[in-house]
């Protein structure tokens, strides 16, 4: 019976149905096994394959599509840092609630989506960068030079030292990663060019002037007329976001602070000689070699022809500075390939291992003091070297770096007995996770309270980002349980629980009726006002002059003359508005109105446009000016690229994750 089941479902029909049947299974899998978004992903840049731009995204064919995906761990890096450099350009007017906005969220996105449309851009192109571009874009950051020369040593340290701490290898992955994403856009920057008739015409109307009458309205009279309940439910209902309270909480909370817990004790003799004999290797510095050489550049996919005329002339090179007497700095000055070097007489300065490439770095650290050795070969060519000199490589005896030694192990105790008193916290509040007395009172630490207080108005431990991210987390507020250690300095932290809540709500109308009905005087004094400059607006432009009309409408006229664009006079707002008034016509002035805050008004008369002269320009400032107008429109050409290549490609957000 099963050999006849087996024969009758062995055949191609069967087969058939069976692939039919699983076609809609495809649709219920997981789209992270086809090629699809990943959990922890917010975003996906996809492209199709070179030798198939219009192939469909759909399944199977996206499976043939390029893709570079941004993790939430990315983004969340991202933000934050945008949230820093806000709250740092805004001081005490940054509000923390509204920068969570989807808006700000979304423009932070958009910066890592057009980093990853350019790299992958960059890739797609062929762009390589070579470990020579590497190199000298690490050797040129100041942070990294001593005396404006690159210091190998002060390198690693400060990659040890960064936040997150990285290896050079990671640092170089993170150089070459930027150089290629950045490669075709700096390109097509710095390529603009501005012609003489844009740019001519860009300078007279940066440098227009206009000579400007205003006619200041007095302070309108605060309106005092009967508002009806009727009036005021309108003006409620018409204006919600005016009268809404912000999410608030308040905290109990314990700190524990190494600061005040007992000193360490100095670590005694024995403690320090382990501490040395263990970490010995610290100690020794690193080898360096002063060296010099002379390159006799070839490129590495040259024919064999040109590689053997290379070698031959290198050999010949290595022979002469191999002679009684020869002068190698000479020898490099006269025939050395390498411009960076080469009328230095080939000198390198002091070299340290990972720094050159491999092939010259292993002859160098081969090679006995003034030995000459060569040729070598590299992907630059054929190289001929000298080792003038040997420093480092030997290890600091105990005795030198004793101080050192016993100050790390003074913090190394001090960091353990605030570890160990802060796991003892823990444990203790891991028993009853819902509140922090009992285990604050074993510790012999007093819960403080705070609140409630809204993201924007938080004060003390509260005003911490990271404090505020617990205690405004969904889980927090729900839950009522203790946190985990939040960390606001070393050796400083806090264990907090949220004790109340109030969600984000709109207050109710009789909390608020007194300050609707004040918004209603406002609004009605402010129309009020806006309709008294429309009149005397209307007035001008029927042909009355403004030192007719001033007198009765009790106007306080002030000339402006030569008024410069972007000059804040009266304010900043008023000079937009009058520079985007209408040129007046011959004899007749242009006419408007501008709001100048705080209810007051003011009529204008726009009456002489006077362009931009090139010829009044200081010596020099016009090719400072042409190069920033060019460097405009080369900002401009880079957006424009980016914009095209964005459109060929398929951006997936999961605003979900955000």
């Amino acid at each position: 019976m099963l050999q006849k089941l087996r024969d009758k479902t062995s055949g191609w029909i069967v087969t058939l149905i069976m692939g039919l049947l699983m076609i809609p299974f495809l649709f219920v899998i997981d789209s992270s096994y086809l090629g699809g978004m990943g959990a922890n992903d917010v975003a996906r840049v996809q492209a199709p394959p070179k030798w198939w731009t219009s192939a469909p995204s759909w399944w199977p064919a996206s499976l043939l599509w390029q893709h570079r995906d941004i993790s939430t761990a990315q983004f969340r890096e991202r933000f934050e840092q945008v949230r820093m450099q806000t709250r740092q350009q805004q001081g005490d007017n940054f509000d923390a609630q509204r920068f969570e906005s989807t808006e700000n969220k979304l423009a932070a996105l958009d910066q890592l989506v057009d980093e990853e449309v350019a790299r992958l851009a960059a890739e797609r192109a062929g762009v390589v960068v070579s470990d020579d571009a590497v190199r000298n874009t690490i050797a040129s950051i100041p942070g990294f030079q001593t005396n404006g020369k690159f210091d190998p040593a002060l390198y690693r340290e400060q990659l040890a030292r960064g936040l997150p701490a990285r290896t050079p290898a990671q640092f170089e992955q993170l150089v070459r990663d930027s150089l290629q994403q950045s490669l075709i856009p700096s390109a097509i920057a710095t390529s603009a060019f501005a012609s003489k008739a844009d740019f001519e015409r860009a300078i007279r109307l940066m440098g227009e002037s206009r000579d400007v009458t205003l006619g200041v309205l007095p302070p309108q009279e605060m309106d005092a007329a009967p508002v009806t309940d009727a009036q005021i439910q309108e003006w409620y209902k018409a204006h919600p976001a005016d009268f809404r309270q912000p999410e608030m909480v308040a905290i109990e909370f314990v700190e524990l602070n190494g600061a005040n817990l007992p000193a360490a004790q100095p670590a005694d003799e024995a403690t320090l000689r382990k501490r040395y004999e263990e970490e010995k290797s610290r100690f020794v510095e690193a080898e360096q070699r002063q060296t010099s050489h002379i390159l006799v550049a070839v490129p590495a996919n040259a024919d064999a022809a040109a590689q053997k005329a290379a070698e031959e002339k290198a050999n010949k090179l290595a022979a002469e500075a191999r002679q009684p007497g020869a002068d190698f700095a000479a020898l490099a000055k006269a025939n050395s390939d390498d411009p960076g070097s080469k009328d230095a007489g080939g000198d390198l300065g002091w070299v340290e291992k990972g720094v050159m490439v491999k092939p010259f770095e292993d002859a160098v650290f081969a090679a006995k003091p003034n030995e000459i050795v060569g040729p070598v070969k590299s992907e630059f060519g054929y190289h001929v070297i000298v080792v003038r000199g040997v420093k480092g490589g030997q290890g600091k005896s105990f005795e030198e770096v004793r101080d050192q030694l016993a100050a790390e192990q003074l913090k190394a105790d001090a960091d353990k007995g605030y570890a160990d008193q802060s796991g003892k916290l823990v444990d203790l509040v891991m028993k009853n996770p819902t509140e922090l007395a009992g285990a604050a009172k074993q510790m012999n630490l007093p819960v403080q309270t705070l609140g409630p207080f809204s993201r924007a108005d938080a004060s003390g431990i509260a005003a911490n980002p990271a404090v505020q991210r617990v205690v405004f987390s969904e889980a927090a507020i729900q839950d009522g349980t203790v946190s985990d250690p939040i960390e606001l300095a070393p050796n400083h932290s806090v264990l907090v629980r949220v004790t109340q809540h109030t969600a984000e709500q709109t207050l109710p109308l009789e909390k608020v009726r007194d300050r609707v009905v004040a918004a209603i005087h406002a609004d009605r004094t402010h129309q009020a006002a806006a309709k008294q400059a429309d009149a005397l607006v209307e007035r001008l432009r029927k042909g009355e002059t403004l030192e007719a009309i001033a007198p009765g409408a009790q106007l306080q006229v002030s000339p402006l003359p030569t008024l410069q664009r972007g000059m804040p006079m009266p304010t900043a707002a008023a000079n937009r508005v009058f520079f985007a008034a209408p040129v007046p016509a011959e004899g007749k002035p242009s006419v408007g109105k501008v709001d100048l805050g705080a209810g007051r008004y003011a009529v204008f008369l726009v009456n002489k446009v006077t362009p931009g002269d090139l010829s009044k320009l200081p010596p020099g400032q016009l090719e400072t000016l042409q190069g920033q107008f060019a460097g405009m429109q080369g900002e401009a050409a880079q957006r424009a690229w980016l914009e095209g290549v964005r459109k060929q490609f398929k951006v997936t957000i999961h605003e979900a994750q955000l």
